[in-house]
């Protein structure tokens, strides 16, 4: 098994990459990150969060149609309504598994040899045209 290597920084290497970003020798984290070597994705915007140079971080701005917008909340909504269509469902099969049960215990019957017996007798009937 390999060994894991934890690199970390000291504080003063921490101040000068940030001191490098505030006075412009690097456009982006991104650069800092690949000429200091800093494997971390997060690492250097983790440091500028720290102590309190956010405005450092790119900003990510979300634009979007207002017909997009709408249109995830209908999707959201459709979602939640069948997230709670297939709990219902859950529901009735737990409750219908649980009637067979008790069914087959006053009738004296096993559960599997009924579900075959009615299962093939569905089928059979199912074939048969009607009268």
């Amino acid at each position: 098994m390999r060994q894991k290597i934890v690199v970390r920084y000291s504080q003063s290497f921490k101040q000068q990459v940030i001191a490098d970003l505030e006075s412009g020798r690097f456009s982006s984290i991104v650069q800092a990150q690949e000429h200091y070597g800093i494997s971390g994705a997060g690492t250097i915007k983790n440091w500028l969060q720290k102590y309190g140079r956010n405005h450092l971080c790119a900003k990510v701005v979300h634009v979007e149609k207002p017909n997009e917008k709408d249109k995830i909340f209908e999707l959201k909504k459709q979602i939640k309504q069948l997230k709670e269509a297939l709990g219902q469902t859950q529901a009735e099969n737990i409750l219908n598994q649980e009637f067979l049960k008790i069914a087959c215990e006053e009738m004296g019957q096993d559960i599997e040899s009924f579900k075959k017996k009615a299962g093939t007798e569905l089928f059979t009937r199912q074939d048969k045209p009607e009268k």
